[in-house]
């Protein structure tokens, strides 16, 4: 398949991670969960720990017509890309981030989430099976969601204080926070001030805040550092004042020793993902570099990130 021939390019360019025999890597005390998807000969959520190697992109493109696709890309000239066979899920119209897991056994991998379908809320826990293929189960959460048109998650657990948290942008030009306790969500209020923004996505976790990475309709590029303390206001940053207007998706993962991100942004109207490279996101002076446009469809109603439980953001 494809992401198992991309695999073995990655192999041949030195960049194997991890194989899936390997022991588990531990993270402050917790066993790491098992490192892959699809191919599990590569981690590319650990590909970054050399300082001058590429990274990779792993991005889910859930479909409204009930499947989702795997698409990795690796930023170059020309950029390296694959996508895997799409597969059965449920159709959606936002989601959030993948985190994967393994079970206490050691014995099975999945993804978990969340996503949103009319007006309802969903988890979603996603089986990868020796074969190679997705079992997906969903579970709901609760109605009240009409009218938010994106979300995202933060999933800071390699440090104490821990937190997880739920982003919903609302029509209303508000941005509501949950608090994720067990299985369930406490609200946290709204936070005024997000009239015009459009897409969204965690660039950055910490102990005390979160950082989004955020588009308006009118183009601009900002983050908004958003402390854990409850009642406090957000700090915005303009990153660019235009060129970002065409981009319904964003998808961050981690790249480098220097706290930089690898970035996908996905135009819905064209089908078509562009990779970014960005230094740490410090406002006006945040270096940003294009690769282009990724040779992959990106069908998605939304396109997120495929990571792990415990791999953390810290791009701002």
């Amino acid at each position: 398949m494809k992401l198992q021939r991309f695999a073995l390019a990655l192999a041949g360019a030195g960049l194997i991670a991890a194989a899936a025999s390997s022991a588990p890597a531990v993270a402050t005390g917790q066993a790491d969960p098992k490192p892959n998807f699809f191919a599990r000969s590569i981690n590319p959520n650990t590909i970054k720990a050399a300082t001058d190697g590429p990274c990779v992109s792993d991005v889910m493109a859930p479909a409204a017509a009930g499947t989702a696709q795997e698409i990795l890309s690796m930023p170059g000239r020309p950029i390296q890309s694959a996508s895997d066979t799409p597969f059965k899920f449920v159709g959606t119209r936002a989601d959030s981030t993948w985190y994967g897991a393994v079970n206490a056994a050691g014995t099975q991998i999945y993804y978990y989430g969340l996503l949103l379908q009319g007006g309802n809320l969903y988890r979603h826990t996603t089986y990868l099976r020796e074969s190679g293929t997705w079992a997906p189960t969903f579970k709901k959460v609760g109605p009240g969601w009409t009218t938010f048109k994106s979300i995202a998650t933060s999933n800071y657990s390699v440090g104490s204080p821990r937190h997880a948290y739920l982003y919903g942008l609302n029509t209303n030009g508000s941005l509501y926070r949950y608090q994720m306790v067990g299985t369930g969500f406490r609200g946290l209020g709204p936070i005024a001030g997000f009239r015009g923004f459009k897409a969204m996505t965690v660039i950055s976790e910490n102990a005390t805040y979160d950082t989004l990475l955020m588009t308006t309709n009118a183009g601009a590029l900002w983050t908004a550092h958003i402390p854990v303390a409850a009642g406090a206001k957000p700090v915005m940053k303009l990153i660019r004042s235009s060129g970002w207007s065409a981009y319904e998706s964003l998808v961050v993962q981690g790249c480098g020793t220097r706290g930089g991100s690898l970035i996908v942004a996905v135009d819905h109207d064209t089908q078509s993902g562009y990779q970014y490279a960005m230094s740490k996101a410090n406002g006006a002076a945040t270096a940003i570099t294009s690769y282009g446009k990724i040779p992959e469809v990106f069908g998605g109603v939304s396109h997120v990130s495929v990571t792990t439980h415990y791999d953390q953001l810290v791009g701002e």
